[in-house]
């Protein structure tokens, strides 16, 4: 099976916590503090694979986790970072991140690397919170958690030169007697479903890569028949063999069949259609089929050149194979997306300040905190020890999180929750 599409979940690893730990050894009366910071999580990490062809793999695993980092230790050791987490993905695979729909990657290249995930900071020891003024603090931090979400990879075949036209056109049939690719043929609609890839090699030593690419039909861009299944995988090509029928055997117009396909490749991506294209008369050891390539000559005009072959009986295809690689050699790269020009200067902005934190009210009547930045405060604190609480609630403080609170109501004794956990509100 072909899979070219599929929405996974990534998880950086969490640091590892910082230790409270104090230096006790004989003859050395102020030891200190000697806790060591926890190791960094590690990060989850696609890698482009040249080998792969595919997303099957994905269709079986579709969470990866990160390892969290090592924790903190005594003798101010610190926690061993995490290797990271190196998931493959074929050459042509696109990166979306499945809530906001931006494009985090395009990964193209063998070896090419992108952090889709990052892993969390290790935690500070006790070490880290010694001053003057408290030498021998009884404060660490837990771990930073790792970075987390759902993206989208979306593979587009990579290939110089797209066939594009109706099924059973004779388009896996003219990739299989110039390639060595072997794709499914039969005297059915849709025969091709995934594309077919191979390597096309010249007389005069040019090579270059032909994907035979499912059937196209009327209302494509919308998604009828393999419609943006087959457009996702043409964005990459810089060359466009447009296949047309000229038998006529299942009594279509070769000219309207033509207008059809190049109206779908507009209507989808309207970049389709500054490609160069080559038109391709195929199927002309038929019978009626000399005829028909006069009459679409004169429908089409004289600007569009037309190459008459028969991928059964290979003639005409030397003349097309050199016209193709000669079109290549000056055909520019598409990218997939517009790189926006960046200015050489600054721009200040002033933009409002995202609150760190927002209050809420439950049906029992207990304030609720939520907030990114709040959140990560409390995941990262130690409440094992009364400092860390001590230290948490001058944070909050600082934040601005009781005025806030008694400013919606909150009296002495009221229940305050932060993620799964309760407190009361003391005046």
């Amino acid at each position: 099976m072909f899979v070219d599409q599929v929405k996974i979940y990534v998880k950086g690893g969490d640091g590892g916590n910082g230790m409270v730990a104090f230096r006790r050894e004989k003859y050395v009366p102020d030891g200190g503090p000697a806790g060591g910071d926890g190791g960094k999580g590690a990060d989850v990490i696609l890698q482009v694979e040249e080998g792969l062809r595919t997303l099957m793999d994905f269709r079986y695993k579709r969470h990866f986790k990160a390892n969290r980092g090592e924790h903190g230790m005594s003798k101010n050791q610190h926690g061993r970072n995490s290797e990271s987490m190196i998931v493959k993905v074929p050459p042509g695979t696109v990166v979306m991140d499945d809530d906001t729909k931006e494009t985090l990657a395009d990964l193209t290249e063998h070896g090419q690397q992108y952090v889709v995930a990052k892993g969390g900071r290790g935690g500070r020891g006790n070490t880290r919170f010694a001053t003057p003024r408290n030498p021998a603090p009884e404060v660490s931090e837990n771990g930073e958690p790792g970075q987390e979400r759902y993206v989208v990879l979306e593979l587009k075949v990579l290939a110089d030169v797209g066939l594009v036209g109706f099924p059973s056109v004779g388009k896996s049939t003219l990739l299989s007697v110039v390639s060595a690719a072997k794709p499914k043929i039969a005297e059915y609609h849709f025969t091709t479903i995934v594309p077919n890839l191979g390597v096309v090699e010249t007389e005069d030593g040019r090579s270059f890569v032909m994907a035979d690419l499912p059937g196209l039909i009327q209302g494509a861009h919308e998604g009828v028949g393999l419609g943006h299944q087959f457009l996702r995988h043409i964005e990459r090509t810089r060359v466009i063999i447009h296949v047309v029928d000229m038998g006529g055997l299942e009594g279509r117009d070769p000219f309207e069949d033509y207008k059809t396909i190049n109206e779908e490749l507009k209507e989808y991506n309207l970049r389709l259609t500054e490609r160069a294209q080559i038109v391709v008369a195929n199927k002309m050891d038929m019978p009626d089929a000399e005829e028909n390539l006069e009459t679409f000559k004169q429908q089409v005009g004289d600007d569009v050149k037309v190459f008459p072959i028969s991928a059964l009986t290979r003639s005409g295809l030397r003349d097309l194979l050199y016209a193709v690689a000669d079109e290549l050699e000056h055909a520019p790269e598409y990218p997939l997306y517009e790189e926006e020009a960046i200015e050489q200067r600054v721009v200040y902005k002033h933009e409002e300040e995202e609150l760190p934190f927002m209050i809420t009210r439950d049906p029992d009547g207990a304030y609720v905190l939520s907030g990114e930045k709040l959140e990560k405060l409390f995941v990262m604190t130690n409440f094992n020890h009364e400092e860390s609480i001590k230290r948490f609630a001058r944070q909050l403080r600082g934040m601005g999180v009781d005025e806030a609170l008694r400013a919606r109501g909150a009296k002495d004794g009221d229940i305050v929750r932060l993620q799964k956990y309760e407190f009361e509100f003391v005046e």
